[in-house]
């Protein structure tokens, strides 16, 4: 593979001059668009079932001499579960991933995107239909609208070997969210990667348009979500290291360890820490900050609740409870996932080792006195950087490639003319 893939921004532009002496003397081994291998693992391999003759193996990037490429992300979240393991956890991980999924219109052959006269980069969006009016959660009716587009999901996710425990109706026009099973945090972020490719690609070829950007660009669009349910396993017995087998004495509802373990609430409270820095990993597009406002069911200050989609974090359990479980609800659905969960187990590991105690749970999650998250793209990097912990977690290195493309993401933003068609084109005709 060109080594350009992974200095790469939403829009495939590359975000260093590659071709200027020095420009690369950050990234050791790289350079000039050399090569890098690719390293396949064959137990991956899956046929598609919406692709006759046609699979995929996942695989991870080297250099020629065989060593890891200290920025490819999937290799960032296993150094970052090898360091979660040395202090004697794994990470449990579940998916709850909302997304749009809109008809094709007129026909798919008048895509403006396949007009070579107005060719651009990127392209122009789909012109698209909604498959449901929205405004109607959980509704069978609506689900009845979708269930075409709903049942090809669903044999796409299932086909793939994931594990789907819903489809449901969201409640924005044309909104749905699947949800999974929990799994080890490497193999939930791999089959995040899998649906989101594997839904896009298989409802294109039946006339559909399925976007994992927050917000399309539409009137009266709701924002989409990806919340990340996560436990600690502990590596001795397996045990969910988050369950409480009772309140700590002393303690009410509104109190962490009524709730969570003595090294769940430090988890807990390293999220919280950690909140503002690490969300440019949750929620990493300048469309992703539209959702952050109050009364949305989305967050927008650093706090957490007992069973609160208002919150940050939505603590979810009881004691004695063996399904005790943080939800972040800071991400969004185009978020990396390998990036995602690797910075809740820097910050989370971060509030163990210093045996940090989070606050009372959260009861008015939109008043006022609590600290924010970031607001825009901008804010979210800037957090990152006064973050020295989880800046030392990631490694400069890390944080200093991403930074770079993210911000020669939004500069990009930041100088077109029509914003709005920026957007549309960048991300909800792309992701």
């Amino acid at each position: 593979m060109a080594s350009t893939i992974l200095l790469k921004d939403t829009s495939d532009r590359t975000a260093y001059k590659v071709f200027e002496p020095g420009a690369l003397a950050a990234l050791p081994g790289f350079g000039f668009a050399n090569n890098l291998l690719l390293l396949p693992d064959p137990a991956s391999f899956c046929a598609l079932p919406w692709a006759p003759n046609t699979g995929w193996m996942r695989a991870e990037a080297s250099f020629e001499d065989g060593k890891p490429v200290p920025i490819d992300s999937r290799f960032i979240l296993r150094r970052a579960l090898e360091r979660l393991a040395a202090a004697g956890y794994g990470l449990k991980c579940g998916l709850e991933v909302e997304f749009h999924i809109y008809r094709l219109a007129p026909a798919r052959h008048d895509d403006a995107a396949l007009d070579p006269d107005r060719a651009a980069w990127p392209g122009e969006p789909p012109a698209v239909t909604m498959v449901h009016p929205g405004y109607n959660l959980l509704a069978e009716a609506w689900a009845d609208r979708a269930d075409e587009a709903l049942r090809i999901v669903q044999g796409t996710a299932q086909g793939l070997g994931l594990p789907l425990a819903s489809l449901e109706i969201e409640l924005g026009p044309s909104q749905v969210e699947a949800v999974f099973d929990a799994t080890d945090a490497l193999t939930a972020a791999d089959q995040m990667v899998a649906f989101r490719n594997g839904v896009t690609q298989a409802l294109r070829r039946a006339g559909y348009h399925a976007s994992f950007a927050c917000l399309p660009p539409f009137a009266n669009v709701m924002a989409s979500g990806w919340h990340l349910h996560q436990s600690l396993v502990d590596l001795k017995n397996g045990a969910n290291a988050f369950r409480r087998a009772a309140p700590a004495p002393g303690t009410g509802p509104p109190d962490p360890q009524h709730v969570l373990s003595a090294s769940g609430e430090s988890w807990l409270a390293g999220l919280l820490a950690h909140g503002p820095g690490m969300t440019v990993f949750c929620a990493p597009t300048v469309n992703a900050y539209a959702r952050f406002r109050p009364n949305a069911m989305a967050p927008n200050a650093v706090i957490w609740g007992h069973d609160n989609r208002g919150a940050m974090l939505r603590v979810l359990g009881r004691a004695g409870d063996a399904g005790t479980r943080i939800e972040n609800r800071i991400g969004e659905p185009a978020a990396n996932p390998y990036l995602y969960i690797a910075a809740q187990i820097h910050a989370g590991l971060d509030g163990i080792e210093r045996g940090l105690a989070a606050p009372p749970a959260t009861s008015a999650p939109y008043a006022e006195g609590a600290a924010r998250l970031p607001a825009s793209l901008g804010a979210a990097l800037d957090a990152l950087a006064a973050d020295d912990r989880l800046v030392a977690a990631f490694g400069p290195q890390v944080v200093d490639w991403y930074t770079r493309i993210k911000r020669f993401e939004l500069a990009r933003h930041d100088a077109a003319e029509d914003k709005d068609d920026w957007q549309a084109r960048e991300y909800f005709g792309r992701i």
